[in-house]
């Protein structure tokens, strides 16, 4: 018989066809102009897209010409969008962060510059307000030492740091996409210049807030990207406070942010950054740190809010004894993603570092992530270099994605890293009910006192009279309500916390310090021995800094609460106290 051969018939389903995203149709300008075809041919269309709709957002009358440094970025950032996707689950550093929330949202990059927010309190500090990447509001500025410049470029009219600040915006990092469309995007730069020598005792407060935004369930995503230099030259001090959010509600908006920071031979920078965005918000953050001999960059984060938040940290050590300490906590209760993707390069003697890095996921849709790499070069000879991180999953199907590395290629260091993922140990609560103490109340203090060992870090740069979130994630998120012992109604007062200075109405602070006697009290069974405690520490306070009627002062650390609630911390223990 003879064989008889087929090809079976195999349908295959069409090749789609590439359609022009349906949120960004605009004239093409940016790239086109300004780079070879080759390299045009090979750009993501998206990408390329939302590259000219970024310029077309910015400032294009005949009288308007950017300062150089901002051209120089502008350009710069423009070459290097050309040959760089969207990032995608594909690729190694998105591996665990998906951004398609972002692609698949409307974005409309905001193109003018908004009023400013009116209920925005004043501060003791020197203090910007940067609303949608826009610098709409400073005060206290004249405070700040001679010498010293805070402010945005655009009225920057001192020529001597006009060109230092041209020496290191023109040389472009080697940030990934969103660094790119921060550069293109930036409408201005913040610049914080602090010369040779100069100490500013008083921090200064970056308050980023998010105006424009889609309502919940909208696909319409604003985007900002606002963008800070800060340069401390030879023996210079300064210490920032950042701090993100958004209005009322759970808006939809793009926050797409960059930090430079470059800190010259025994200089020293001391970086709070606290990140309460909407949860339906986008939050991608680059700090990018150069550090040069004998200088010091202390970081302190905590990141709490965004539906998806991203921090790429890269820090270049560039001299012998430089000192680099990252503190950061990450917090998701919600469909929320908490990324921080960390960088340390050692290229000297003597180089040292440490980084501390904590998160906190309590919903099984929550997700965090943490990749840390240290790299000791061959010459980074006698390098002590120590990272750990340590993650609670308080939820079934919560996850946790680690990848801690550290690459040594010097043979005289001493480095360490270490990595730790659990639920809360039982041996911890049952020590809690052992002594009277429910499981409820014994969890809570357990994550308080988890989370306290960073936020605790803020409290050397939020000092006396900063209000704001920088504890919230305590109370204002999703089951994480303050723990509280109740009791026979009070006067509605509560003492506010020394360590970070926060108004505790609706918060929990950080504990007392220096200027607060601390009271240590395992469990309060009885009313009389709460009441006879908060009394006690009232009068105290009352004695040392005066009856002030529930005002807010310099020196006031006694407030009115609206809902008649105490939250009382001490330092070593975290202890509770409230009435109603």
């Amino acid at each position: 018989m003879a064989a008889i051969s087929f090809k079976p018939h195999v349908q295959r389903p069409p090749i789609p066809l590439l359609s022009k995203p349906r949120t960004l149709i605009t004239k093409p300008r940016v790239s086109t102009q300004a780079s070879p075809t080759s390299q045009l041919a090979l750009s993501d269309p998206f990408v390329l897209q939302l590259a000219e709709a970024l310029e077309d957002s910015l400032p294009s009358s005949s009288s308007y010409s950017p300062p150089l440094p901002l051209q120089n970025l502008r350009d710069s950032s423009s070459e290097a969008l050309l040959s760089t996707p969207w990032p995608s689950r594909k690729d190694e550093p998105f591996r665990f962060t998906d951004t398609s929330f972002i692609k698949n949202s409307q974005i409309q990059p905001i193109s003018r510059p908004p009023s400013f927010p009116s209920f925005l309190e004043d501060t003791h500090f020197p203090t910007l307000v940067i609303v949608d990447g826009f610098v709409v509001n400073f005060s206290n500025l004249t405070e700040l030492p001679n010498g010293v410049y805070v402010g945005s470029l655009l009225e920057l009219s001192e020529e001597t740091i006009m060109k230092r600040v041209s020496e290191f915006v023109s040389s472009s990092c080697d940030g990934d996409l969103f660094w790119s469309i921060n550069g293109i995007g930036a409408p201005d730069l913040t610049v914080i210049y602090v010369p040779s020598g100069c100490r500013v005792e008083a921090p200064v407060y970056l308050r980023y807030f998010a105006n424009e935004g889609g309502e919940e369930g909208s696909n319409k995503l604003p985007l900002s990207n606002p963008r800070v230099l800060v340069l401390v030259e030879k023996g210079g001090e300064i210490g920032i406070i950042e701090e993100f959010f958004g209005g009322d509600g759970d808006k939809c908006y793009w926050a797409n942010s960059v930090f430079e920071v470059v800190v010259r031979e025994g200089g020293k920078v001391r970086h709070s950054y606290v990140q309460n965005q909407s949860l339906n918000a986008a939050h991608i953050k680059w700090t990018w740190v150069r550090q040069e001999s004998a200088s010091t960059y202390e970081l302190v984060e905590v990141s709490t809010g965004g539906k998806l938040s991203r921090h790429n940290l890269h820090v270049q050590q560039l001299g012998p004894d430089t000192i680099t300490e990252l503190s950061t906590l990450h917090l998701s209760v919600g469909d929320q993603t908490q990324d921080l993707h960390s960088s340390i390069v050692l290229d000297h003697p003597r180089g040292y570092s440490r980084q501390l890095h904590k998160c906190i996921v309590s919903h099984s849709l929550g997700q965090a992530v943490f990749d840390g790499n240290i790299k000791v070069n061959r010459y980074a000879q006698q390098t002590d270099g120590g990272q750990l991180t340590r993650s609670l999953l308080l939820a079934p199907r919560a996850t946790v994605n680690v990848k801690p590395n550290l690459q040594i290629i010097a043979d005289d260091v001493k480095c360490s890293h270490g990595a730790a993922i659990s639920d809360l140990e039982e041996s911890q609560l049952f020590y809690f009910q052992a002594r009277g103490i429910d499981l409820e109340a014994a969890r809570k203090a357990l994550l308080f006192s988890f989370g306290a060992e960073i936020v605790k870090g803020l409290g050397e740069t939020l000092v006396d009279a900063l209000p704001g979130p920088a504890m919230s994630f305590i109370t204002k998120r999703s089951n994480l309500e303050s723990p509280t012992v109740n009791c026979s109604k009070q006067a509605n007062r509560i003492i506010q916390s020394d360590s970070n200075a926060e108004d505790l109405e609706g918060y929990a602070g950080a504990g007392f310090y220096d200027r607060e006697k601390e009271a240590h009290v395992e469990c309060l069974k009885e009313k009389k021995l709460f009441k006879d405690t908060a009394a006690k520490l009232k009068a105290d306070h009352e004695k040392a800094f005066g009856n002030d009627n529930g005002e807010f002062g310099d020196k006031s650390h006694i407030v009115t609460a609206q809902e008649m609630e105490a939250i009382i911390l001490t330092r070593s223990q975290v202890i509770y106290l409230s009435y109603h």
